[in-house]
This record gives structure tokens, C-alpha cells and sequence, in this order.
């Protein structure tokens, strides 16, 4: 794992809400604006920008937490920016927190953890699940 971050080091993406991103279900759509589930998605993958330089080409990150409150609407069509900022690098485990702004409008905050991993051992959890 390479040493390249630190505490408050910052990740933005940016997301134009699509069709595919609202709050539906199977029986359809619930609401016309981002969901929760791709809010969820959406913040790991900000969070994972740190991952994907940090990780060496034998290991891979995996997620081992995500805490969402998700506190107001973004319509469709609405651009959100993603902050995610490195809260803490313990050993292999690297913990973000993260703001989800709609214009000034704050969308959701949280965090989120993941682990740096030698794929050998991920694939031998993965395995023993079987």
C-alpha cells in the first residue's frame, strides 16, 4: 500500500442525477429524485479515489462500512458534488467522511471505511464462503 495520503486530503466526483439514480423499486419509481441506494453507491465510489492509488497492483480495496444520512432531495437532472476527505490511514484501514452538496444545498453527509487488501486474500475470504 503506498503512503501517499494524509488526514484531510480531499476527492470530489461529480454526478448529474439520471433515470437510473432514482428512488425506485421493483413495482417503479418512488420519487423523482436521488435515491438513497445510489447516493450509497455513488459515495463509495468517491471514497475509493483514495483507494485506487494507494492500492498496489497486488491488492484491492473493500468496503467494511458506510454510514448515510441522507437529509435532503436532489431532482433529476441536478448536478451533486461528492467531497470526500481521508478522516484516518490506520495500517491497511482507511476511514473518509464525505459531503454531498446540490448547489449550496447539502444532500447527505457521513463516512465511509475501507481496507487495503492483498487480492490473494480476498479471494481466499471469498472462497471459504462457499
Amino acid at each position: 500500500m503506498k503512503d501517499i495520503f494524509k488526514p484531510e486530503d480531499i476527492k470530489t466526483f461529480t454526478r448529474l442525477v439520471r433515470k437510473e439514480d432514482l428512488a425506485a423499486f421493483e413495482s417503479g419509481t418512488v420519487h423523482p429524485v436521488y435515491g438513497t441506494f445510489a447516493l450509497g453507491r455513488d459515495v463509495e465510489w468517491a471514497c475509493r479515489l483514495f483507494v485506487l492509488e494507494m492500492k498496489e497492483e497486488d491488492e484491492e480495496g473493500i468496503g467494511t462500512f458506510l454510514n448515510l444520512e441522507h437529509v435532503s432531495p436532489a431532482l433529476l437532472g441536478s448536478e451533486v458534488i461528492i467531497t470526500a476527505s481521508i478522516e484516518v490511514i490506520k495500517g491497511n484501514s482507511i476511514i473518509c467522511n464525505y459531503v454531498v452538496q446540490c448547489g449550496d444545498r447539502v444532500i447527505a453527509k457521513g463516512s465511509q471505511g475501507q481496507k487495503i487488501l492483498k487480492k490473494e486474500k480476498i479471494n481466499s475470504l471469498f472462497n471459504s464462503l462457499k
